[in-house]
């Protein structure tokens, strides 16, 4: 049975009561699922990607098959309040109206990183797609890869997080 994956993920929000829910032991366990899977594996982002939260939800990285972006959406490793907040400190700093830099700043970087296309000439998704045709795109993937055989590697057991 293939894996088709819907993304919508804004991130992983750390925090004690993340972390005392589990949420690293159980990104872990979603984490060795993918990995060990043989069957097909197609992502689809629909919304944002972001973080590690994406990397764990079949991304490229991984090894997922295939990947498509619908175009609207947002790759990157943080949203871009944060990521303007990182790269560009000293600007904002210096800046004689702040918040207006800062507004200006995060307006460059979505409209210059977070689109998909940026994430295509990376190599993270593989097309972006008009939403309208996903399902015949899907269709097409999972036509494609009806065959796949992945060789598993000889060894005795695997080592899934508890």
């Amino acid at each position: 049975i293939p894996i088709v994956t819907l993304l919508d993920v804004p991130g992983f929000l750390p925090g004690v009561g993340q972390e005392h829910g589990g949420i690293i032991r159980h990104g872990a366990k979603l984490l060795y699922a993918y990995c060990d899977a043989t069957v097909p594996r197609i992502s689809l982002i629909l919304r944002k990607a972001y973080g590690g939260a994406y990397i764990v939800m079949d991304s490229q990285s991984i090894g997922a098959d295939l990947t498509y972006a619908w175009p609207t959406n947002e790759i990157a490793v943080m949203g871009a309040e944060g990521a303007a907040g990182v790269i560009f400190r000293r600007q904002i700093a210096e800046a004689d109206d702040p918040e207006a830099r800062r507004a200006e700043l995060v307006k460059e970087y979505k409209a210059e990183l977070m689109h998909p296309y940026y994430a295509a000439e990376r190599g993270l998704v593989d097309d972006v797609i008009d939403p309208a045709d996903t399902r015949h795109v899907l269709i097409g993937a999972l036509a494609m890869l009806r065959t796949k055989h992945a060789e598993r590697p000889a060894r005795k057991h695997g080592n899934p997080p508890q």
